[in-house]
């Protein structure tokens, strides 16, 4: 049986080769009580590691804590490399409400992960979205301009300094940024292509940024691995657009750039909520209620 306080937590961390390092930071949220490991997504080109994990606000908050702190000893921003924009070894920390949990309680817990991560482990801190304590720093792109290299030369002005720790990097473990926000769904499409500026002028179409999609973060990665460009997506409120949506504009635009959809791929976990509106786009379902018509939905409702 669930906790009655349930929180969703998604630590980003710049490792995504190797499989040891990986393991020992996935093994901080193993075997506790009042934690559960839901799902390691990890990346050879983006050289990165997405963990999701849901627990107990108490427990879940020195779960995470402990692999911020195993990540920093084993993680070397000096030597790291990798398609996904970062600053840190633990990149970024989201606190997300599930269930009999505020989003204020959240962002309680991402500021004082944040002051504990600065304190204990010397690693500045930076928070973002319904954390942060300046506006400008709620998008999460703001904070990460310049990545890791820009940072460590302009960490030192007062613009720059950050919310937690001194206004200096720590030497291997770089800087972290904790906040607190709503489901967020990480979506890439992969294109039949290898021509990266193909994947960037869709990426740049595509984003609210540039005046594309509202909600929608969007960048162009090049998948060497696997010979083929990425448009990496970011769907920061799947209720105001839609994966359907968000799939047909890149579909419209690499028609028009003359390379096909290979694939797609979630990256971590989504709302169930968020497939069924896309299913019933595709198949054109006529009154679909999934509360009613999906048994696992259905199953859920007996367990409560």
């Amino acid at each position: 049986m669930l906790p009655k306080k349930l929180v969703e937590c998604v630590p980003n961390y710049s490792e995504g080769r190797r499989g040891e390092i990986i393991e020992k930071i996935a093994d901080c949220f193993r075997g506790r009580k009042g934690v559960w490991l839901l799902d390691v997504s990890s990346d050879k080109d983006h050289n990165r590691t997405v963990i999701t994990a849901v627990g107990e606000p108490s427990e879940l908050f020195n779960a995470v804590f402990e692999s911020v702190r195993v990540a920093s000893e084993l993680i070397n921003m000096e030597e790291h490399r990798g398609e996904h924009p970062r600053i840190g070894a633990t990149d970024v920390i989201p606190f997300v409400p599930l269930r009999g949990v505020t989003m204020e309680e959240c962002v309680t817990l991402a500021r004082e992960l944040g002051k504990k991560i600065a304190d204990e482990l010397g690693i500045p801190v930076y928070l973002y979205e319904e954390a942060a304590l300046r506006p400008e720093r709620r998008k999460l792109e703001v904070i990460r301009k310049g990545q890791y290299e820009g940072l460590k030369e302009e960490i030192s002005k007062p613009e720059r300094h950050p919310d937690y720790g001194p206004p200096k990097l720590h030497p291997t473990a770089g800087a972290t940024v904790v906040g607190a926000r709503k489901p967020l769904i990480a979506f890439n499409i992969n294109l039949g292509t290898t021509d990266i500026d193909i994947a960037k002028k869709i990426a740049q179409f595509v984003r609210a940024s540039s005046g594309g999609l509202a909600y929608v973060k969007a960048i162009g990665v090049d998948l060497k691995d696997k010979g083929l460009v990425q448009v990496s997506m970011n769907l920061t409120d799947y209720t105001k657009n839609s994966i359907y949506r968000v799939f047909e504009l890149v579909k419209m635009e690499a028609e028009r750039w003359g390379v096909p959809i290979v694939e797609s791929e979630i990256i971590g976990l989504l709302p169930a909520e968020a497939l069924f509106d896309s299913i019933s786009y595709y198949l054109k379902l006529h009154n679909f209620d999934p509360s009613k018509q999906v048994i696992e939905m259905r199953l859920l409702e007996l367990e409560e």
